[in-house]
């Protein structure tokens, strides 16, 4: 024991190291954020990877699994610092560089919340990886992983981290300072990575054998799997989203069991009323609609607001899978655009109509100001229109960069035949 008495004297110091520290604020954070992170190299990788064919299944796991590592070096290296570092003259649109790896930073440094910088950094970072992994669903079975895992670096230091700033970024950041209310990422994750992916999709173009052959997905089982972790990890996502452990985190949940859960039933409806058949595949798919259309509203809505919400969610989301992607004849391989995009867009503006009046649940806007409805529904339209420029113009740029450097963007028409798993990785998803 008496080689161990320095311990002993040491640790008051560790767990009294600032006592403005809420341990309460601090362990939601923490747990948050863990689920937060189990939601990308689990559950969108399941959610994705059950939807592809047999032969490309491991690759698609990969390009998700992948891109939460690369984006997330990438956040801590320079997209924390541009998302909400000071930008001095830049300030209305992107943050500066002088946090790049953290530099400025102290492990003791807390939030406004009292609990430590650091963990709002991973917090923040489980965001930016999981937005761009979206992209990745209009994308599989063609893109080059190369091309790949330089656009996920790229992407979210310049794309990525510019519109968070301009949302979250707080005083001087362009649409936080306009009043525009996104509660968890309607504009800054699901509307962002589901466009992302429809670019991609468009400048890369349709996989060869797209309306010419059945493309049955590997196991709906899978999927269902996937879907119930996003579920799961969403609690996170959007309690998290309150910065503490607080009344507001209590509407966040509350908000995010119900939506899905009348997205679900509003999809099977619809199923049933189309094709006279409920599917596995489409009471998931609902799921994630709810899941994605509340986002932006989770702490700002009253059950009332939930339920249209959640319904229409899952309204718009199938209309964009059954209908819109058939019409205009995209590829959008696992419908990023189709469900995270309209529902996230719907989200966002459904949050202008359905917010509370409550000067104690709305940070900043016309609403919380003046009691001025429409004014902030014109806002959130703003908001709409910004991110979805910035995220076009962006992601095509982007995209030019990182198939120049790994020339071109999509596989040859031999391996796209084969098969990504055999023909990247050199591996199946099951050795029979």
């Amino acid at each position: 024991m008496k080689n161990k008495t320095w311990l002993l004297t040491l640790l008051p110091a560790i767990a009294f190291a600032d006592s403005d520290l809420n341990t309460g604020n601090t362990a939601w954070m923490m747990i948050s954020t863990a689920l937060v992170l189990l939601m990308t190299p689990a559950g969108l990788a399941l959610f994705y990877g059950g939807m592809t064919r047999s032969k490309n299944v491991l690759n698609t796991y990969a390009m998700v699994f992948g891109a939460f590592a690369v984006a997330f070096v990438a956040w801590i290296v320079a997209g924390y610092s541009v998302a909400f570092g000071n930008g001095g003259d830049m300030q209305s649109f992107m943050g500066g560089f002088d946090n790049m790896l953290l530099s400025g930073i102290n492990w003791t440094d807390l939030t406004a919340t009292k609990y430590p910088v650091y963990v709002f950094v991973v917090f923040q970072g489980t965001f930016a990886a999981i937005t761009v992994a979206i992209a990745s669903g209009s994308v599989i079975e063609r893109m080059k992983f190369s091309t790949w895992m330089i656009f996920v670096a790229i992407w979210t230091v310049a794309v990525y981290a510019p519109i968070t700033h301009m949302v979250w970024g707080g005083a001087g950041a362009y649409l936080f300072d306009a009043g525009a209310l996104d509660f968890a990422g309607g504009t800054v994750v699901h509307m962002n990575g589901g466009l992302a992916g429809l670019v991609l999709a468009i400048l890369i173009g349709k996989r060869k054998d797209y309306q010419k052959t059945a493309m049955k997905p590997m196991s709906i089982m899978i999927t269902a799997l996937g879907a119930a972790l996003l579920w799961f990890g969403w609690f996170g996502f959007n309690g998290g989203s309150a910065f503490g452990a607080t009344e507001i985190a209590g509407l966040a949940y509350l908000t995010t069991a119900l939506a899905p859960s009348i997205a679900a039933i509003t999809w099977m409806v619809l199923e049933y009323i189309v094709y006279k058949k409920v599917t596995l595949l489409g009471a998931v798919s609902g799921i994630v609609a709810g899941l994605v259309a509340i986002t932006p509203a989770a702490g700002f809505v009253d059950v009332d607001g939930t339920l249209i919400i959640g319904s229409m969610g899952s309204v718009i989301g199938f209309f964009g899978v059954v209908w819109l992607k058939k019409k205009l004849g995209y590829d959008d391989s696992l419908d990023a655009f189709g469900i995270h995009f309209l529902a996230g867009l719907w989200g966002a503006l459904a949050t202008g109509f359905f917010a509370i009046n409550d000067k104690a649940l709305l940070w900043d806007g016309p609403l919380k100001a003046t009691g001025d409805r429409m004014g902030q529904v014109l806002v959130q339209l703003e908001s709409i229109l910004v991110v979805g420029v910035f995220t076009l113009v962006g992601t095509i740029v982007v995209y030019y960069i990182a198939s120049a450097l790994t020339g071109g963007g999509r596989v040859d028409d031999e391996t796209e035949a084969l098969g990504l798993d055999e023909a990247t990785h050199g591996e199946k998803s099951l050795n029979l």
